[in-house]
């Protein structure tokens, strides 16, 4: 029997990292313009703003069951190679759209190419490293494709300033990176031996282990508001779109600089601790926002610090996931809980959009409930798994 450890940091793990980094730059170049596009450009009402970042999560969701199961049939090369062109096509939807129905159709097309490529890209790079590795990897990951949003909101700074403010004509610079992107993928190298017997007709038979791990954090979803919904807060404080691109800049350093060191403490503690301890940032900087008034240096920070939120729950829950499968079951385990948490999102979405819209368009109520529900959220999870331990 081999026994030898296999290295963390693989050839693929370096390549679909940086397939992640130049796809994130485009999108996250989008994504902090996405409110004034909507709202401003397009005179969206905020209710559509929360609909289409919510719909868009539940149809990524959708196409993650999907192509999970599927990767784990016929492999995952394909499916990440067209997932990422899927992507490039949505974001030149977004950019011509003339009103918010195309940006929810090209949000729609991007985000089934998210789920397209997601769940068989995280089965790639787990299938391919010891399990005690898991969380590292995926953490190096989460670094990596974070790095690119920090990028790209730097360059909607550029493009704003180079182009008067115009920011439909910022968001077409989007195209450049995703097509790098999907250029990329052709140097991923298959690895995931197919499993035939996977008919993608057959009954979803994932073990109880599974859903034991996967259904507090599915449910936790449905309290995440979509970013765009707090980038759309800042500006209803008086923050300009210039210190808004900003902000979301910090808040993904932030994410970047932490994500890696998060994989590294869950691969050596307990990975469910790290998650509530991501849940918890999430509910204090959320119920700050909504408690906060008007613009001014501490709003800035906590942004900031809301980016550990993600950092200390997105690869961690995807590893924790992992282990609670065996591995020829990865991407169909991705799957499933991948689209059971864009469902919940789109819950988050809808709930808080309605309650702005009901309040007169006042942001408050429903990020001081996201909050108060995010801390409840972060000590359920802690002392419910130190009982379990």
């Amino acid at each position: 029997m081999n026994t030898a450890k296999r290295p963390w940091l693989t050839r693929n793990l370096l390549i679909l990292s940086l397939v992640s980094l130049t796809q994130d730059a485009a999108a996250e170049l989008m994504y902090p313009l996405m409110p004034l596009f909507l709202t401003g450009v397009l005179a969206a009402p905020a209710i559509a703003l929360g609909a289409v970042e919510g719909v868009a999560e539940l149809v990524a969701g959708l196409s993650k069951f999907l192509a999970g199961r599927a990767s784990d049939r016929i492999g995952s090369k394909k499916l990440i190679s067209t997932g990422y062109g899927l992507a490039a096509i949505g974001k030149v939807f977004v950019a011509s759209a003339a009103a918010w129905p195309t940006v929810l159709l090209g949000r729609s097309i991007d985000r089934v190419g998210k789920g397209v490529r997601s769940a068989p890209r995280d089965a790639m790079i787990t299938s391919a490293v010891d399990q005690e590795h898991f969380s590292k990897a995926l953490g190096f990951h989460r670094s990596a494709d974070t790095l690119g949003a920090v990028l790209g909101p730097i360059f909607a700074l550029i493009g704003l300033s180079l182009l008067n403010n115009n920011v439909r004509a910022v968001m077409w610079w989007a195209i450049v990176p995703a097509l790098l992107s999907l250029l990329l993928t052709l140097f991923i190298k298959e690895t995931r031996k197919p499993n035939r017997a996977t008919d993608t007709r057959a009954k979803v038979k994932l073990p109880p282990t599974f859903w034991k791990a996967a259904i507090p954090l599915i449910a936790m979803s449905a309290v995440n508001i979509p970013d765009t919904l707090l980038l759309l807060r800042l500006s209803q404080l008086g923050v300009s779109a210039t210190n808004v691109v900003l902000a979301y800049i910090a808040f993904n350093a932030v994410y970047t600089l932490s994500a890696y060191p998060a994989g590294i403490i869950a691969s050596r503690y307990r990975p469910r601790s790290v998650y509530a301890a991501g849940m918890l940032a999430f509910g204090v900087t959320y119920f700050f926002i909504g408690r906060f008034q008007h613009d001014g240096v501490l709003l800035f920070v906590v942004v900031a610090a809301f980016g550990l939120f993600p950092a200390l729950t997105d690869g961690i829950g995807k590893s924790i996931v992992a282990h609670s499968t065996p591995r020829e079951l990865h991407g169909t385990a991705q799957g499933v809980f991948q689209s059971l948490a864009g469902g919940s999102i789109l819950v988050a979405g809808l709930w808080a959009g309605a309650l702005w819209s009901l309040g007169r368009g006042h942001g408050s109520l429903p990020f001081t409930i996201a909050g108060i529900l995010g801390v409840v959220s972060a000590g359920y999870l802690y002392f419910d798994g130190k009982r379990t331990a």
